[in-house]
């Protein structure tokens, strides 16, 4: 028999790791290759006003109840015009998270061995900050604001929406697994890309990390 113990234990066997998959993304991607004359185009980084240190923001929303399961085909966030298809990926050999083809700027990926978007539990959203070709869908993520929404489009037809609670930024050396990743009572969404300080040699150093809450769904 399956207890509850057991089946925590194992989400955590199989929760991605610290997120190395950055270094790996960048490298697929050829590089840094977005420039501005001379100088490289750096994606926003979140300022300390988004971040959970600096207070809820001016106003909180009450979270909904779990939806049941289902997979997410669509993200849409507003506030920094995402508009774009969903891919259910897993982990890579190394323990991190799977990417979207580097190719593909627009498209984002969702880790399927967790929590479906909407659904009880800390649900997995990535994508890339950029590739060869310039700006990819993500690249916007650090400018996103608390309170913003994020809307996830899901196979049953519903679309789950959430409200941004932070927004933050951390170096590869000083990610907090437990906090991303950790699992949830209520239904909640990380929104991940690349960030921090960019190597030329090994990619970038970190990544920006959006945290939100359900706060309701709507057919779609």
């Amino acid at each position: 028999m399956t207890t509850e113990a057991d089946q925590a234990t194992d989400a955590a066997a199989t929760a991605p790791r610290r997120s190395g998959w950055c270094v790996v993304l960048a490298l697929c991607a050829g590089a840094w290759l977005v420039h501005n004359g001379f100088q490289p185009v750096t994606p926003p980084m979140p300022s300390a006003a988004e971040a959970f240190a600096a207070g809820p923001g001016h106003y909180t929303e009450a979270a909904a109840d779990p939806l049941p399961a289902a997979a997410p085909v669509a993200v849409r966030i507003p506030g920094i015009e995402v508009d774009a298809p969903v891919l259910g990926l897993g982990l890579a050999r190394d323990g991190s998270l799977d990417v979207p083809p580097a190719g593909n700027g627009n498209v984002v990926s969702w880790y399927k061995d967790g929590a479906a978007p909407g659904a009880k539990g800390t649900a997995i959203l990535a994508g890339h900050v950029d590739n060869a070709r310039g700006p990819a869908v993500f690249y916007a993520l650090g400018t996103l604001k608390k309170g913003g929404r994020v809307e996830v489009v899901r196979s049953d037809g519903r679309t789950a929406v959430f409200t941004v609670d932070a927004v933050e930024v951390y170096e590869n050396t000083d990610f907090p697994d437990d906090k991303v990743y950790g699992a949830a009572d209520r239904a909640e969404l990380r929104v991940i890309t690349c960030g921090g300080g960019f190597s030329a040699k090994t990619g970038y150093q970190g990544n920006v990390v959006a945290y939100a809450h359900l706060i309701g769904a709507r057919n779609t």
